[in-house]
C-alpha cells in the first residue's frame, strides 16, 4: 500500500499578488525537493508543473496538492525536516484559516494514481465523519494493516 494525500488552501490574495510572491517563486524549488525527496511517489501537477491553476474548487484562490508516497514516515520527513518545514510555518502570511478538515491521508494499492474527484470525496468523507482508516489526518496515523483489516477482499 501506498499513502495519498490531499491539503487545500485559501489564498488571503491573487497568486499574482506582491504579498504571495515569495510563496509563489519557491512553488518550483519545494516541488523539485519533493519529487526528489525519499519515499515519493507522484505529485498531481499541470503542464506549468504544478498544480496551482487547476481549479478544483469553485473560489479560484482555493488551490489544491496532491501527492502518492511510500510511506506515513516518507511524507512526515519531507513536510517537516526540508525546507518545506520553513514554509508551513508561514502559511498564515499567505493563507486564510480554513476552519474544516484541509487535508486529508488516505491508503490506496501500489502503482494506483488517485482521481482529484477521488481526493476531494476523501477529504469530504474525513469532514463527515472524522479520522477512520478510510480516511484520516495526522492526529490518527492509520497504518495499511489497520486499513487492510476494514476492507472486504
Amino acid at each position: 500500500m501506498h499513502l495519498a494525500q490531499l491539503n487545500i488552501a485559501k489564498a488571503k490574495y491573487s497568486l499574482e499578488a506582491p504579498e504571495i510572491k515569495e510563496f509563489v517563486d519557491n512553488l518550483e524549488p519545494i516541488n523539485q525537493l519533493a519529487e526528489s525527496s525519499q519515499g515519493f511517489i507522484w505529485r498531481l501537477k499541470d503542464e506549468s508543473g504544478d498544480a496551482t491553476d487547476i481549479q478544483a474548487f469553485e473560489d479560484p484562490n482555493i488551490i489544491v496538492n496532491m501527492s502518492v508516497w511510500e510511506s506515513i514516515d516518507a511524507l512526515k520527513d519531507f513536510m517537516f525536516r526540508t525546507h518545506h518545514r520553513d514554509f508551513l510555518r508561514r502559511k498564515k502570511e499567505w493563507f486564510e484559516n480554513i476552519p474544516e478538515d484541509s487535508y486529508v491521508l488516505w491508503w490506496i494499492p501500489k502503482g494506483h494514481i488517485p482521481s482529484l474527484n477521488e481526493a476531494l470525496g476523501k477529504l469530504t468523507y474525513l469532514r463527515q465523519n472524522g479520522d477512520t482508516a478510510a480516511a484520516f489526518s495526522f492526529k490518527s496515523n492509520f497504518s495499511a494493516q489497520e486499513f487492510m483489516k476494514t476492507v472486504d477482499l
